[in-house]
Order: C-alpha cells, then sequence, then structure tokens
C-alpha cells in the first residue's frame, strides 16, 4: 500500500492558475461518460452534467477524446470532419457550452488531434478513390501500385498497429484492382501522406478552427506517426507480434518540423496553447526529442503505466520518465486502450528483464485477477503517482476503482482490434464501459431516460462502483483521489524534486517531495516506516502499510 504521510488538515478547493507541467488532466471518454438524451451513448449534454463531478474531484483540465463527425468504425479515432460535432455527441453550440461552462469551473480543454489518418469516409479520401493513380487527390494518401506481374502483392510487408497487412488494396472506376494505400491501423482509417502541402495547411486551419472556439490544447494521436520513410522499405523485422520496432513507418525525422509549427501557432495565443504527445518509440532519446524548447510541452510517460508490480520497475520507470521530461513529464496509470489498473495489478504479470516489444499489448493481457489485491495497489499507484512531478492525466473510472470487463460477450465487442486479429486480442471495449453514476438503475444512472441500453453493457455487479454511493464512503476510491488531489493542491504546487528515501533494490519506494513523504510497499510483508522519514498522521496510521 501506499500513503502521503503529511496531507492538509482539511480539502483546499481553491482554484489555482493552470499550468500544463503539474495539471491533473481527467480524460473523458465521451460515448462512455454520460448520457443526456437516452440514446444509451454518451454525449455533450452528459459531459455538462458531469462536469462539477470533474471539478470537485479536484481536477485542473478535461481531455476529451474525439468527438468530431465519424462513422465510428473506430469510435471517433476514424474522422470524416474535423471541423463538426458528431451528431449522436450533440452539436457545436454544445461543444461551444462544454468550454463555456468548464472555463467557469476553473477547467481547461484540451482535445484529441487525429492527423495520422482520417476516415475513409473524410471527403479527400472518397475523391482519392474516384480519381486516377497520379493524381493529386491520391497524393494526399499513401497509395502505391502493387508488387508482382499484376500488383496483386503489397507495397511492402508492413503490418497495422490492429493486425494484418497495413495495406488494401482497391478497385479502380473501370472495375479493375488498383492501387494499394496504406493504412496504419484499419481499413476504414487511410494514412495521409504529410509531405503533400495540403495535409500540413488543412491540419493548420483545424488547428484554428477549435483555438479560436475556447479549446486551450491538443493530446496528439500517435504523435510519432503522420511521416514514413519516403522510400516505403520492408521492415527488416518481418511481420508478426514479435517483429520489433517499424523504423520505416513511424519516428521520422519530419515530424518535429511539423511540431515546431504547431507550437508557434499555438504560442501566439494567449494564453498560450499547450500540446501532449501520445508517443512510442524504443528509447528514451527518441522521445526526448519530441520535447524539444520548440517542440510538444510534454509527452506521456508510458514505461510507469506498463510496469509489473515491482518496486525496482517502478522507479527506474519513475526516473526515466524524469529525465526524458526533463523534469516535467505527463504520467497515466490507465487510459482507454488498456485494461483497468485494477484488473492489471490483480493479475499475475511475469518480470522480465526488458520490457515485451508490443508494451500496449502487454497491458492488455488476458488471464485472471485478483481484484482485491489488484484494489489495494492501485489506490498505492494512485498516491504514488499522484504525488509526482509533472503532470498527471486520470483516465474516467480509474477513480472510483473499476475492473476492466473481461468478460463482454463475444456479440458486443465492437473494437476493431478485436475482429482484425480473429478473436485473439480482446481489445479495448473492457476498460469503455458506460460508468455507473448511481448503485439503482438500468444503467447505474449512466442515461436520463429509464429504457435506454448502452452502447456496451454494463455487467450487473457495476451498480457497486457507482458515483453517488462512493461519494459518501471516506473510505472510497473516489475519496481517496480527492483527499490525494487535495494534498497535491496543497503540498506539491512548487518545482521541488523527489528524494528518494529508500534505497535501490529495496521492496519498498519511499521518497520524499517537499513536505510529503510517500511510502509504497511492493512486498508481501507488513512494513513500518523510520521514524526519521515522518510521522504518520491519525488517519494513515489507522491504515498500515501492508504488503501487496
Amino acid at each position: 500500500m501506499s500513503h502521503t504521510i503529511e496531507r492538509p488538515s482539511r480539502l483546499d478547493t481553491a482554484r489555482r492558475a493552470f499550468s500544463w507541467r503539474d495539471a491533473v488532466v481527467y480524460q473523458v471518454y465521451l460515448r462512455s461518460f454520460r448520457d443526456a438524451n437516452g440514446d444509451g451513448i454518451g454525449d455533450l449534454g452528459g459531459l455538462s452534467q458531469g462536469l462539477d463531478a470533474i471539478a470537485a474531484l479536484g481536477c485542473d483540465a478535461i481531455w476529451l477524446n474525439p468527438c468530431y463527425a465519424s462513422p465510428q468504425r473506430d469510435h471517433g479515432y476514424d474522422i470524416a470532419d474535423y471541423l463538426t460535432i458528431d451528431p449522436a455527441y450533440g452539436t457545436l453550440e454544445e461543444f461551444d457550452e462544454v468550454v463555456r461552462r468548464a472555463h467557469e469551473l476553473g477547467l481547461r480543454v484540451l482535445m484529441d488531434m487525429v492527423a495520422n489518418h482520417c476516415s475513409s469516409d473524410h471527403a479527400w479520401f472518397q475523391a482519392a478513390l474516384a480519381a486516377e493513380p497520379g493524381s493529386d487527390e491520391r497524393a494526399r494518401f499513401i497509395f502505391r501500385d502493387g508488387l508482382g506481374p499484376d500488383g496483386e502483392l503489397p507495397p511492402n510487408n508492413w503490418d497495422s498497429v490492429f493486425g494484418g497487412l497495413a495495406w488494401t488494396r482497391v478497385t479502380e472506376r473501370d472495375g479493375r484492382p488498383g492501387q494499394w494505400y496504406l493504412h496504419s491501423f484499419d481499413t476504414s482509417q487511410p494514412d495521409f501522406d504529410w509531405r503533400h502541402p495540403a495535409v500540413a495547411e488543412h491540419f493548420e486551419n483545424v488547428l484554428r478552427f477549435w483555438f479560436e472556439r475556447g479549446v486551450d490544447g491538443f493530446r496528439i494521436d500517435v504523435a510519432h506517426g503522420h511521416f514514413k520513410d519516403a522510400a516505403l522499405p520492408d521492415h527488416p523485422g518481418g511481420r508478426g507480434p514479435d517483429a520489433g520496432h517499424n523504423h520505416g513507418m513511424w519516428d521520422q525525422p519530419e515530424v518535429h518540423d511539423l511540431y515546431r509549427s504547431w507550437r508557434a501557432l499555438g504560442d501566439a495565443y494567449e494564453p498560450e496553447k499547450y500540446f501532449v504527445g501520445e508517443i512510442w518509440v524504443p528509447s528514451p532519446d527518441r522521445l526526448a526529442d519530441y520535447l524539444r524548447p520548440d517542440e510538444l510541452h510534454n509527452a506521456f510517460s508510458f514505461d510507469l503505466l506498463v510496469q509489473p508490480w515491482n518496486a525496482d520497475r517502478f522507479r527506474k520507470a519513475i526516473e526515466t520518465g524524469l529525465a526524458v521530461g526533463r523534469g516535467w513529464p505527463a504520467w497515466t496509470l490507465a487510459n482507454h486502450d488498456v485494461h483497468r489498473a485494477v484488473t492489471r495489478y490483480g493479475q499475475e504479470q511475469p518480470l522480465d528483464e526488458a520490457l515485451p516489444t508490443d508494451m500496449i499489448a502487454a497491458a492488455r493481457r488476458r488471464g485472471p485477477a485478483d481484484l482485491d489485491r489488484g484494489l489495494r495497489r492501485a489506490r498505492a499507484a494512485a498516491a504514488l503517482a499522484l504525488a509526482l512531478p509533472g503532470s498527471m492525466y486520470l483516465y474516467q473510472g480509474e477513480e472510483l476503482g473499476l475492473p476492466e470487463v473481461l468478460d463482454l460477450p463475444d456479440a458486443a465487442r465492437q473494437d476493431p482490434i478485436w475482429t482484425r486479429s480473429n478473436g485473439t486480442e480482446l481489445g479495448r471495449d473492457g476498460c469503455r464501459i458506460p460508468l455507473p453514476w448511481t448503485r439503482e438503475g438500468r444503467t447505474f444512472g449512466f442515461s436520463d431516460a429509464a429504457a435506454a441500453t448502452t452502447w456496451l453493457p454494463q455487467p450487473a455487479w457495476f451498480g457497486a462502483f457507482a458515483r453517488a454511493t462512493q461519494a459518501a464512503d471516506p473510505d472510497s476510491m473516489l475519496s481517496l483521489h480527492r483527499d490525494l488531489l487535495a494534498t497535491r493542491r496543497t503540498h506539491l504546487r512548487g518545482t521541488e524534486p523527489i528524494v528518494w528515501l529508500s534505497p535501490a533494490g529495496a521492496e519498498v519506494l519511499a521518497f520524499r517531495r517537499g513536505d510529503v513523504v510517500v511510502v509504497t510497499n511492493f512486498g508481501s510483508a507488513p512494513f513500518t516506516p523510520p521514524s526519521a522519514w515522518g510521522a504518520l498522521s491519525p488517519l494513515l496510521a489507522s491504515q498500515p502499510l501492508t504488503g501487496s
């Protein structure tokens, strides 16, 4: 278990000036947050209703997963129109109201920028399909002739992140098999060719459009993508899950000029706009390249998220994150792409010498979970992470201690990962189940309509994790998060670095930051902190540091 040894005597709910360096950002997966119109899908009206709860938790900002117009084949990460709101979620006017209300509550608003690819329904891609090979319409995407006598083989051996080939062949207007187009993810998500000037111009206009509506910044999806090696070489690692990092597909040098241009655009506003990257690269040095002073403000330090429950591994991940992030990384313990923390920490995970090549897949393991143990560990991990320097991204439902829903019926699953892997990968549906707000009711308060059916089925046990119930329980996961965020606001507003109190290799992690001491016991035996570290408060003394 983990505890802050010193804490405020009361909850200080005063708002403070926003800083991207140490903000707590609440990630809103809109489709599953709250439903205001009764159709079983979360929407902007539901978000407006829930903003007070996010502010009361003590967060500084929200990150809104894609709510642009989309056919929803990848639930918003396949965008058909970047300049409007999907009707399932509401209208531009309702979006403006969310921004206004959030700012009124002291919350900044970040949107998701998905610029590596769009939807196959996007007007540009439809025009490309209708155009001839070699046309300017096709040049905005990555169309290539196939290999083999009749072009029947893909242009190279690249795999899609979602499984299967990263290439799909089109049928030309005359009915003949034609060129192939690249999709790093699903077939419905064609990659842009960022070497075409119209693509860069388009996205600068997209950024300005949302900035002018009051959006404060963007989380950049697959920020290490966008540019591909112009030669499109075969991946020397071959195909399959053990192929390793594909250097031709990711992390090309041209991407840094792109972020310099976006940073300059955002810096021209007052206050300046903010960019955080989702970046998966094979070394800390490569990640640090994105965080130069004229590029992204920060990037997610995913090493902490994917670690097994081991003190030494956590410590190394923290030290790496602090070094790469110039002391201010973006931490998270869960998001919409991985299994929930309670389940991950309750599973027996192998302690490999090195992280697996596919770190995301490692955070979506199958297998039974001891949820009591997972909850204890998730509470400890939250206390540890929220005391670290840097920003913290809190995925909706983690503050409730929700477990992953692993036993969804096959027919209910909607994630393209499930489909493209022929069911060998569970995908991400289990962490996207609509939230429980009340203990009772058909949808546990998620929908305002009594007869609504949620877009993914909620299990019968979800009501036990309801926000309303936890709000009245001082020992709940929700109350713990409120206390931790209050401690963070009151004691950890400065630039204090962490000072390790425990030696490397110990089963207990302990560090001091300012006047806060954090102790996390990863071992199996109870632990009593030395008196030199500080005295436990009466509240925490009643919750001894039992083993994990």
